[in-house]
């Protein structure tokens, strides 16, 4: 946009005034703007006269008339908000010496300044002063003075409204404007070189590395002229095999790589010749450059919210492209994540976006792919051995692969594999190797890494529910999510497809002979009658109002109280009496002051030196479990507790931002209500280390908060923004209602 247009486009050919501009710009537009930056007031002080001057006496002698006195600099004469001018760098400096107490580039509730500092107005050209206070307002100016710092701004006429903006519409706006552009990544040529290295790659010589499919010939041509183009990338280029085993796998960790996820042929604008560029994806935090299973159905909630439909939509071509090649979502796109996947969700996923894109060419056949894909990923991976539990019917996250997980660094395992180093008088690299190459037997090392790798797989990595018997459970969870695909494949075969949906060849799934070349509408509602059935004999407990996990091996249920219980309710497969028996029993357990546990601290047990906090464990809770709570919830009529627990999550968000910098985490302690961002647990918390200001937030907190904001009331979204706990909320609510109430009397 040029200095001298509108944001709107219009005045063109005109000086804009200052006015015209959107205050709630995005950075890049905000601070890329000369004109809005260069102070139209500015120029020599003219002289005033006052009413009590020489001037006025001559003018009573009649020997001078006073010229027309000038209008006063204050702010009060102007028609819009107040704007200051700033020097950028000098005023960082001061702001951060005298407010960052505890120099770590931010400003929050725990810096000892006094909170106040005052700038110069540009209405008055810099000549008057106003005082900005409190943390929120300060935290907000330290990050947009770092946003003006990286584009290269000296001097800015700053808007207080970018200080004191709602902090509920502040964090969307940023989520919208912002974090998702910072999590967005695409794989090609232009990313490569990062991408392609591996944080992960514990060998002696780390490089990019990019492993590409058979059935994908045109990438690997691609990639091959991008490693001969730049040879210094060093980036090796390498066909999977036909066939993908766990001896495979374990023998490409040695040298191990990103895999290819789906381009799109397009024209380059620079040769006019034909090439490639990776479809867009989000990744769960700004730390990744691969592409993640569940986290990026969440994430695409937040996405189809804020109109970035073309996105949700590559990330499910991306997901169809994995199955169809991979054989599975998988846990995430690296070269040893290729036994594992992930909590399904693509038919869900695939049909929200369907839904948006119905009415454009084209999308008959992405509801195709995407179905034929799902349809795959169900029988090869979830109804076939080593998943399915032939005796219950019910699926289990139980991937294969042997030894060691090779994505930890070293000594991760070494309090696991030390006494087997020294029952075996070797050293601990020559005990690992000995292991994963089947030279030393040890099956209980065996039994240990199976149910690590299924913990992985489930997404809730890690847990005391899990430890040391997930491969043996038929979860929630897991089984709730295959009846959503059973339910959501029987309605679109039935009402898009006309009741007959043909597999072509290269979508069957040869591993499973329950795959058909027709599918129909009936086959589907058999199968999620039968898991319904499995899921109501095996998992739910009237008693005690809650689905538990079953143990496969023992043939008992688990005692684990979770949140994942709710899961059932998102994907439809509880009764009305079982849903209300829940929100009586289960929910009371698992409501916390920032919404829902991810597990009760019975549950969980004592913890201390010997025995940790869990990340998926009380007192954590995580945005999945609240998007999937209020969702079911809602679907089932319980419109008021969806509410609530939306509103506390969100409450508990937008608290964090405004007393810490802006910040926003991947996972919350929902009983603390000061600093729920602070996590104790094995893996701390992603999205704590910026400086100045955050550009990420977290993939699916992000989502959940522009999700949240759809499920609570108008009430309740001008409440969160004034920071009103949830209890002081609702008293005000009943004390307006008795207040009605008694009027009418």
């Amino acid at each position: 946009m040029s200095p001298t247009q509108s944001p709107q486009g219009k005045g063109r050919g005109r000086n804009l005034s200052i006015t015209d501009y959107n205050v709630y710009d995005d950075a890049k537009t905000y601070y890329t703007t000369e004109d809005r930056h260069h102070n139209h007031r500015a120029g020599a002080r003219t002289r005033t006269y006052s009413q009590n001057s020489l001037f006025k006496q001559f003018e009573r002698l009649g020997l001078q008339k006073e010229p027309y006195r000038r209008g006063s600099h204050d702010e009060s004469t102007i028609p819009h908000s107040r704007r200051f001018l700033i020097q950028v760098e000098p005023t960082l400096q001061s702001l951060q010496s005298q407010e960052d107490t505890d120099g770590n580039m931010q400003i929050t509730i725990e810096d000892n300044g006094p909170k106040v500092l005052s700038l110069r107005t540009a209405a008055s050209n810099g000549y008057n002063r106003f005082d900005i206070r409190g943390t929120y307002m300060l935290s907000n100016l330290l990050q947009e003075l770092s946003l003006a710092k990286e584009y290269g701004r000296k001097q800015i006429i700053l808007d207080e409204a970018r200080l004191n903006e709602n902090p509920v519409n502040r964090l969307s706006r940023l989520i919208r404007d912002h974090f998702w552009e910072g999590l967005t990544r695409r794989i090609d040529a232009s990313s490569i070189e990062i991408a392609a290295r591996d944080p992960k790659d514990w060998t002696d010589d780390p490089r990019p590395r990019i492993y590409i499919p058979r059935g994908a010939p045109e990438q690997h041509a691609y990639y091959t002229k991008v490693a001969e183009d730049r040879p210094e990338l060093r980036l090796d280029v390498i066909y999977l095999p036909e066939k993908i085993t766990p001896e495979i796998v374990r023998d490409m960790n040695a040298k191990p790589g990103l895999l290819a996820v789906d381009m799109e042929e397009i024209v380059d604008p620079e040769t006019g010749e034909k090439t490639l560029r990776g479809r867009p994806f989000v990744v769960p935090g700004g730390r990744f450059n691969e592409l993640y299973g569940w986290d990026s159905y969440m994430e695409s909630l937040g996405l189809l919210v804020n109109d970035k439909v073309d996105l949700a939509k590559s990330m499910v071509q991306n997901f169809c492209f994995c199955i169809k090649h991979y054989g599975k979502i998988l846990n995430a796109t690296r070269s040893y994540y290729l036994c594992r996947s992930q909590p399904p969700f693509l038919t869900d996923m695939a049909l929200r976006v369907y839904d948006k894109i119905k009415h454009e060419p084209g999308a008959l056949d992405f509801l195709r792919q995407s179905l034929l894909a799902a349809i795959k990923e169900y029988y090869s991976v979830w109804t076939a051995e080593p998943r399915l539990d032939p005796v219950t019917g019910l699926s289990r996250y139980r991937p294969e692969g042997l030894g060691v997980p090779p994505e930890t660094e070293a000594g991760h395992f070494i309090h696991i594999l030390e006494p087997y180093a020294k029952k075996h008088n070797m050293t601990f690299d020559e005990f690992v190797h000995a292991y994963n190459h089947g030279d030393i037997k040890e099956p209980t090392l065996d039994d240990y890494f199976m149910h690590d790798r299924a913990v992985r797989e489930s997404g809730h990595d890690t847990t005391y529910r899990f430890e040391g018997i997930c491969a043996d459970l038929a979860t929630i969870d897991l089984n709730s999510l295959l009846f959503k695909y059973e339910t959501d494949i029987a309605r679109t075969i039935r009402n898009v497809f006309h009741d007959k949906f043909e597999v072509p060849d290269d979508w069957l799934a040869t591993n499973n002979p329950g795959a058909s070349k027709l599918e129909t509408s009936a086959m589907w509602d058999r199968r999620a009658k039968r898991r319904k059935l499995a899921i109501d004999k095996y998992l739910w407990n009237e008693q005690a109002g809650m689905y538990f996990d079953y143990n496969t091996a023992k043939r008992e249920q688990c005692n684990y109280e979770s949140a994942t219980t709710f899961w059932a309710l998102w994907a439809g497969v509880s009764n009305p009496k079982q849903a209300a028996v829940m929100v009586t029993k289960a929910l009371p357990k698992l409501e916390a002051f920032g919404g829902l546990l991810s597990g009760t601290e019975e549950s969980r047990g004592e913890i201390g030196l010997e025995r940790p906090n869990r990340q998926w464990d009380y007192p954590y809770g995580w945005a999945p479990q609240q998007i999937l709570a209020w969702t079911g919830l809602y679907r089932y009529g319980f419109n008021e507790e969806a509410e609530r627990l939306a509103y506390k999550w969100l409450f508990m968000i937008t608290k964090a931002f405004v007393d810490f910098n802006g910040v926003v985490v991947e996972k919350y302690d929902v009983t603390r209500p000061i600093d729920p961002h602070r996590v104790d647990a094995e893996y701390g918390n992603q999205g704590l280390d910026f400086k100045g200001v955050a550009k990420e937030g977290f993939g699916w907190v992000n989502a959940s908060y522009i999700y949240g904001l759809q499920i609570v009331n108008a009430h309740m979204r001008r409440a969160l923004g004034t920071l009103t706990p949830y209890d002081t909320f609702m008293k005000a609510v009943e004390d307006n209602r008795n207040k009605t109430l008694s009027e009418l009397v």
